[in-house]
């Protein structure tokens, strides 16, 4: 079968996926994860169709079709290329709420203190959609050197960019969809929450809000690691020095917020928002 080809060729798509479906059911409930799941893959795909046709938003570049009998093709774009961008927004979103919302230290880790109205925030959004822009940084230029490892050949561009080969009109179009993408999540998840359909399961699901920066990590890691392993070093350390001080603010910021002092108002807050969570001992 064709699906089962396009899984055994690309097993690291698929295992960030499942990373996606376990975090975001845990953390936003099943409901979210499947429609935010069709509707990003939709948006992700409809956005690469656009752009290898007329070259908006990315840019121009074009599909090399050497793997269409291994793997599934959706008119003319790889399958597991608009999937990615669901697991990339959802790790991106998980993360700027992470950054965003106040955090409690819990038994098994963190507890984020997020409200209705930080979701749905516009700053939320434009945060998610940076630091999913800040993903493209690292992924797209081993991506494009896909031919040195497991990857393959699969895209280029029609006119090589400034950035290792990528062209700054394909950073500008992930900023542009990715901003789309976040917001339309919102809006679901908005919509979700006036029809009470709930997210939230107590403390059956330990280390629901760590999944998503952890994917998120992962896939920044994965990336670097493919990146020294062809022997692009000067790629892969402009990478790490490009990652390295949002990484180092993100830590100190969620430091800051473990030890603040109005933790008891954002509980409150919380709760309100979400009755049903159960949260850990102040």
């Amino acid at each position: 079968m064709l699906l089962l080809s396009t899984i055994a060729l690309r097993p690291y798509v698929f295992v960030f996926l499942l990373v996606y479906l376990v975090g975001c059911t845990m953390q936003f409930g099943l409901k979210r994860t499947l429609l935010f799941g069709l509707a990003g893959y939709f948006l992700a795909w409809i956005s690469e169709l656009s752009s290898i046709h007329n070259g908006f938003p990315y840019g121009h570049y074009f599909y090399i079709e050497h793997t269409r009998a291994q793997e599934i093709w959706v008119l003319g774009v790889p399958l597991m290329d608009s999937i990615s961008y669901v697991f990339l927004i959802y790790a991106s979103y998980s993360l700027a709420l992470l950054i965003l919302s106040p955090v409690q230290r819990s038994p098994w880790g963190l507890y984020v203190l997020e409200t209705a109205k930080i979701r749905a925030s516009w700053f939320t959004t434009l945060l998610g959609t940076v630091l999913f822009v800040y993903l493209d940084i690292i992924i797209d230029p081993v991506a494009l050197q896909g031919n040195r490892w497991f990857l393959g050949q699969i895209y280029g561009y029609q006119e090589q960019g400034v950035y290792f080969g990528v062209p700054i009109s394909n950073f500008a179009g992930w900023l542009i969809v990715g901003f789309v993408i976040i917001a339309v999540f919102q809006r679901i998840d908005q919509w979700l929450h006036r029809h009470n359909s709930p997210d939230y399961h107590g403390h059956r699901y330990p280390w629901r809000y760590v999944i998503g920066p952890g994917l998120y990590c992962g896939v920044l890691v994965f990336n670097l690691c493919i990146t020294f392993f062809i022997s692009e070093n000067l790629m892969g350390w402009v990478g790490i020095f490009i990652i390295l001080l949002p990484a180092a603010l993100v830590f100190a910021l969620i430091k800051i917020k473990l030890s603040s002092e109005s933790m008891e108002l954002a509980r409150n807050a919380h709760v309100q928002d979400f009755p049903r969570a159960i949260l850990p001992r102040s």
